[in-house]
């Protein structure tokens, strides 16, 4: 089937309206019609691309939410009209020892992204949620039990929440736990919720006085400038977990030396510059550890979903239409956005010109 969608020919076009294809649900498929689609940094960073291997036309998109229009023949979990959400995986090879462990993002012969991968359909490779709809297998879609007026803001907790959450619950936040959350944007936001949520003591570090409000709003226990330097050293020592979620090039020393002994600093940003070597005195004399941690499995995601859903949780975000995409990611890389664009795909039924 053609549907619209938008989406780059080449890294220095803007995105623009496409007519795409989808194939017809297979045995295991459902068919989703996009509600809303949220705008990741990755989205950006791929279709002008700033990462290697971009695929064209490239269609981003992997926080989707929406409602099942057709389901396959062996299909038992979702019904038509329920309300679901498909995240940043489409497939894996469902046989390696990560797979097996319900760890699909850490697939050994390398999982499927719901855009820019290598697939049969066409053209050859993933096209995501910028678009009116989608065609998964069922074992990649999640059940969203959030009222229906809170979609929009739900379709973000697809990456930045399960983003933030796995590596939370891979290090044990909860009651007890001092955990530190390093950047207060897309990302930031979500793990300050989540681990306030958790029931940890929370610590938000932002580089900015004017966030510090913001930041106690979002459930922060205590607020840290980390220009401070008279802040950051009360805090000396005594994190169980830091969550570093700047994706720009930064110095990890001043966050190594404030964790606990066996205490993590836990890296999701991505920058496009290393970052400073750290000082391995810091991490030897407490046996600290800096760590990465990608998104989460399916079974993670429909855990956080689940999780959120009970605390009421959601993104804070702004909705957009699709003419105004570009505007959107200028508009990200200024950090001018509390704190994620989510797309009404209704939009795309309006063409180019919104």
């Amino acid at each position: 089937m053609t549907v619209k969608a938008f989406g780059a020919h080449a890294a220095d076009k803007p995105l623009e309206a496409l007519d795409i294809f989808r194939r017809a649900p297979g045995d295991h498929d459902v068919q989703i019609d996009i509600a809303y689609c949220g705008v990741c940094h990755s989205d950006l960073h791929t279709v002008r691309g700033e990462w290697a291997g971009t695929l064209y036309p490239c269609v981003p998109g992997h926080e989707i939410v929406g409602r099942v229009s057709a389901v396959g023949a062996q299909v038992s979990r979702f019904k038509k009209g329920e309300l679901v959400g498909v995240g940043c995986i489409v497939d894996s090879c469902g046989r390696c020892a990560s797979c097996a462990e319900h760890l699909e993002q850490y697939c050994e012969r390398g999982m499927t992204l719901t855009y820019n991968s290598p697939t049969p359909d066409a053209p050859g490779h993933t096209l995501g949620g910028y678009s009116q709809r989608i065609v998964v297998n069922d074992r990649y879609v999640v059940k969203i039990t959030h009222r229906e007026d809170q979609l929009a803001a739900v379709a973000p907790l697809l990456c930045a929440g399960i983003t933030t959450y796995s590596p939370l619950r891979h290090w044990n936040a909860g009651p007890g736990k001092k955990i530190g959350v390093v950047g207060i944007g897309g990302l930031g936001h979500m793990g300050v919720k989540l681990a306030h949520a958790m029931g940890a003591h929370t610590v938000a570090f932002t580089t900015s006085e004017s966030k510090r409000q913001d930041a106690k709003a979002l459930g922060a226990d205590e607020v840290v400038v980390s220009r401070n330097a008279s802040e950051m050293d009360a805090h000396a020592d005594s994190f169980d977990m830091i969550l570093d979620t700047v994706a720009v090039s930064h110095d990890l020393d001043a966050f190594t030396r404030l964790l606990r002994r066996d205490g993590a600093l836990v890296l999701v940003g991505v920058p496009k510059d290393a970052h400073p070597s750290p000082a391995v005195f810091n991490l030897v004399l407490k046996r600290r550890t800096i760590a990465g941690s990608t998104i989460g499995g399916i079974a993670e995601t429909q855990e956080m979903l689940d999780f959120c859903a009970e605390k009421g949780i959601v993104a804070d975000i702004e909705v957009i239409p699709i003419q105004r995409i570009e505007q959107a990611y200028e508009r990200m890389l200024k950090s001018d956005v509390k704190y994620r664009f989510v797309i009404d795909t209704a939009s795309l039924a309006a063409g180019p010109q919104g």
